[in-house]
């Protein structure tokens, strides 16, 4: 008995045309997989932060190389802009005073632009600079005893608006609290009451919570990828298989 064997067509462009495949498959499952991790990462910041870690989430981006044609080795690159920020809530990062400072000051919430409840200001009314040139600011021990709470005198202003709201004046230096809020009056009698605002926690060290897993979306994307490429591959066969056979 004798066998013959006889390739059909030229073979050289059928392993062009695989090869053709096989790069737009690699490129597709790159780019697919480039822009899951970025918003499983965009994800995480807003679980962790909510609302406030909208502009750190938005910081993520997503490139692919080579940046034009096709390769059947393409790299993926995902990276923030925020990079200092992602990687202390990532690593749980343990913070300290620098510069020979036994202390941290952290903003309170009555410190911020809009008072304890603003939102769309950012940034502090008061600096720390402000609060030492004052010569006003004193200090409230924890009673864990780690650290204080550094507080200016409460002041109560003149009336305003039309309805007679009670301005507060912190230590004559900045306005806390907002209009908007309900029981306002009640809530500004209360304050002075107590004579004072908290503006700055001083601490000698903080240690964040781990809320982000970068690594972890990297090493699932690793793992997805050999399928999603399998997967486009087949997509791009049943589509150059289509195309040929429209007439």
């Amino acid at each position: 008995m004798k066998l013959t064997a006889t390739i059909l067509g030229d073979l050289r462009r059928v392993l062009a045309a695989e090869v053709r495949a096989g790069e737009r498959a690699a490129m597709q499952a790159t780019r697919a997989e480039a822009e899951q991790v970025k918003q499983e990462l965009r994800q995480q910041v807003m679980s962790a932060f909510g609302g406030r870690g909208r502009g750190i989430a938005h910081a993520w981006r997503a490139r692919v190389f080579p940046s034009s044609g096709q390769s059947l080795r393409p790299a993926g690159l995902v990276w923030t802009k925020a990079p200092n920020v992602i990687d202390a809530f990532e690593r749980g990062a343990l913070i300290r005073a620098k510069g020979g400072r036994k202390f941290l000051a952290i903003p309170t919430g009555f410190n911020a632009a809009r008072g304890h409840r603003g939102r769309r200001e950012k940034g502090m009314r008061v600096t720390p600079a402000q609060m030492v040139a004052s010569g006003q600011g004193f200090l409230r021990p924890f009673r864990s005893g780690r650290g204080f709470v550094w507080c200016l005198p409460l002041l109560q202003g003149e009336q305003t608006g039309r309805r007679r709201r009670t301005r507060l004046v912190a230590g004559g230096l900045a306005e806390i609290g907002t209009g908007h809020r309900e029981g306002r009056e009640a809530w500004a009698r209360g304050m002075l009451q107590r004579g004072m605002v908290p503006m700055f926690l001083l601490l000698p060290q903080v240690r964040l919570a781990k809320r982000l897993d970068v690594k972890g979306a990297a090493e699932r994307a690793l793992r997805r990828l050999p399928r999603r490429f399998v997967a486009a591959w087949g997509r791009t066969h049943a589509s150059d298989e289509s195309g040929r056979a429209a007439p």
